[in-house]
């Protein structure tokens, strides 16, 4: 099922653990996990955003592990409609998106954790358990990186151009490289046509590109070289 939700036939003291990914493999290992743990439970299962907050709504977890790569909405505005829909529940991102390019938008947008699927069981348990105690898990590389920033008098500076992307856009750019047209990123998002081609206008300029078959050529590249 895409939607899962599993009862519990008697009363427990273990922390609930929604789980949100489109790969129904890696649903079921990243569950058979925490259900193994004395202290952990998973109380529900989602493939997209939109039966997430279903679930959310109605299973109530203790926190909610989300990863970036959703279909429709991705994972960045999943965590902004879980922050403004349900405050401060809890949410970690388990992503195999490169965390120098998103773990610090996933912050911004409400997440108190990230970490990379190819990190150890071990890493993952510790993040779970962090964010349950309301700390904020983050590898050291990315804690390294974002104290420098705060040091930096220019932030920018040196930054992949990617970097200058909001998140909106960098999710514009995902649906591109995904083969999406500008109707159906509109579609798929919600918005209007012509904020859809004003997105694109600003990618192209963000990314010094001269004409949209240069943004979709840049688009499909980074999908292939971020799948």
């Amino acid at each position: 099922m895409n939607v899962t939700e599993q009862k519990q036939t008697q009363p427990t003291n273990k922390k609930r653990v929604l789980i949100v990914d489109d790969h129904p493999i890696l649903r079921k290992g990243l569950s058979m996990m925490i259900n193994q743990e004395p202290d952990l439970v998973v109380c529900g299962e989602a493939e997209d955003a939109h039966k997430a907050m279903e679930l959310i709504e109605r299973v109530k977890p203790d926190m909610v592990i989300v990863d970036i790569s959703l279909p429709g909405v991705d994972g960045v505005e999943l965590l902004k409609n879980i922050r403004t829909r349900f405050g401060d529940l809890p949410a970690l991102v388990v992503s195999m998106h490169d965390e120098s390019l998103f773990a610090e938008r996933a912050l911004r947008a409400g997440a108190r954790g990230y970490i990379m699927k190819q990190e150890a069981l071990d890493d993952v348990l510790t993040a779970i358990r962090r964010v349950l105690n309301g700390e904020i898990f983050v590898s050291s590389k990315i804690t390294t990186r974002m104290l420098e920033k705060l040091v930096e008098a220019d932030v920018r500076k040196g930054n992949s151009p990617l970097d200058l992307l909001s998140d909106r856009e960098l999710t514009v750019l995902r649906l591109i490289g995904q083969g999406l047209g500008t109707r159906q990123i509109a579609d798929n998002l919600h918005l209007s046509v012509k904020t859809i081609e004003s997105y694109r206008m600003h990618l192209k300029e963000k990314l010094k590109l001269t004409s949209g078959t240069d943004l979709l050529k840049y688009a499909i590249q980074w999908v292939q070289n971020n799948p």
